[in-house]
């Protein structure tokens, strides 16, 4: 693949990544989204309906996942790399899902912080973040 074709297809796969985050409200079920833009550590948990909840949070994870994926693959032309980090999303969804689970269902103000950050890992592109810098350091090194 020659470099505009690769820099034009990371490009657009990042618009993708903007684009669910744009139409996060419109796309997606959460209602903590409202939540945590308002002053949550003085309100009470929102109503929610748990199984649409962890659905469409499973939704985004997957979606933002194989974007991911294929913007590692891209900058890194390398199977192994694209192995390995998909096991790395695999187990951090459970290991997230299984805190998210948790703040869902037992909702205490003292762990709004803690919950925000691990909802946060889950609808946002962040282990993205940490993996091309890593890759990256690991390719340089090598």
């Amino acid at each position: 693949m020659s470099r505009p074709i690769k820099y034009i297809a990371i490009f657009i796969l990042v618009g993708l990544l903007v684009l669910i985050r744009f139409f996060e409200d419109s796309l997606f079920y959460d209602p903590y989204l409202t939540f945590f833009e308002n002053d949550y550590l003085y309100v009470d948990s929102p109503r929610r309906e748990v199984a649409k909840l962890v659905g469409f949070t499973t939704l985004r994870f997957v979606l933002n996942t194989l974007i991911s994926l294929a913007i590692l693959f891209l900058v890194f032309k390398d199977k192994s790399i694209i192995k390995f980090s998909g096991l790395i999303y695999v187990i951090a969804f459970v290991v997230l899902m299984m805190c998210y689970l948790y703040f869902v269902i037992n909702p205490k103000q003292e762990d709004y912080y803690l919950f925000f950050n691990i909802r946060r890992f889950l609808i946002q592109p962040l282990i993205l973040i940490v993996l091309l810098p890593a890759f990256y350091y690991h390719k340089i090194k090598k």
